[in-house]
């Protein structure tokens, strides 16, 4: 299925533009759940299998660094930062994302972080080519060690 590449690239994403309160070093894990899923021609078994997955990225915040450091896109992807806020324990990022073939995706973010992390949702939209997209992830930030 050629929009699993997309979701696999685009569960963690932004770059700062306000200092946040830091968090503690060490390794962290940002796990993305699919919580929706339309994709056109994608039969309703494989919707079913994917629904509820989740995938983890493997970040390393080091001293200093603040909530913004989850945040940040994989490099990989790609991803541009069109906008973001961080403040008062909330958080919202635009991003676009481009594809290998066709229209880049966009992707807007938001929800609460503190000291040990952060859980929000990611919206994922754009044109397959057998017509709209729409993916929503549930996202989540912890510590998993040193």
């Amino acid at each position: 299925m050629s929009t699993y590449p997309a979701f696999t690239l685009i569960l963690a994403s932004s770059v700062a533009t306000a200092s946040a309160l830091p968090i503690a070093p060490g390794r962290w894990d940002v796990t993305s759940t699919v919580a929706e899923l339309s994709v056109p021609g994608v039969p309703g078994f494989m919707v079913r299998m994917m629904r509820g997955k989740s995938k983890a990225e493997h970040k390393r915040v080091t001293p200093g660094q603040g909530i913004e450091a989850l945040l940040a896109p994989d490099p990989k992807a790609q991803c541009r930062v069109d906008s973001q806020q961080i403040a008062n324990g909330h958080y919202s990022q635009a991003l676009t994302c481009p594809q290998k073939r066709g229209e880049p995706l966009h992707i807007s973010r938001a929800g609460t972080f503190d000291r040990t992390g952060f859980a929000g949702n990611a919206t994922v939209v754009g044109t397959s080519p057998k017509g709209a997209m729409r993916i929503v992830l549930n996202q989540r930030a912890t510590r998993v060690g040193d």
